[in-house]
């Protein structure tokens, strides 16, 4: 189970893809009995939310985004144009903004970064239902 989508490069790229996790989500669970808990769909969308506006920030030219599902997680990853791999900063409570990637390693089972031919690809796993992080 799995989908691609090239998103387009307007102020809308961010919303396209949360409606697209989202309308996965529900076609894996109501089409291939998949359970989704609530928390899944809302996690995933705050990732997605998070990798694509880094995408769109950072990196010029097209981003897409792959979505699978591996055993009982949603694999979200989001591969741009350029090849600088993103940091997480040390927390800071003071700091206004860039709690993006802080954000996605504290609410993810698994994150990693790879390099591509081009730009790079920035992948995040997330728990389908509750407990299912005990069993990965």
């Amino acid at each position: 189970m799995r989908t691609t989508v090239a998103l387009g490069g307007n102020s809308a790229r961010i919303a396209q893809a949360r409606h697209c996790a989202a309308a996965f989500l529900a076609r894996i669970r109501t089409d291939h009995g998949v359970p989704v808990s609530q928390r899944a769909l809302d996690v995933t969308q705050l990732v997605v939310s998070e990798l694509v506006t880094n995408a769109q920030k950072y990196a010029p030219g097209p981003v897409t985004m792959d979505l699978r599902i591996v055993d009982d997680l949603v694999e979200v990853a989001v591969s741009d144009s350029d090849p600088a791999l993103p940091e997480a900063r040390t927390a800071d409570a003071g700091r206004v903004g860039q709690h993006g990637l802080e954000i996605v390693r504290a609410v993810a089972q698994a994150f990693d970064v790879h390099r591509q031919s081009v730009g790079k690809r920035v992948t995040a796993r997330i728990a389908l239902y509750d407990g299912a992080a005990d069993r990965t």
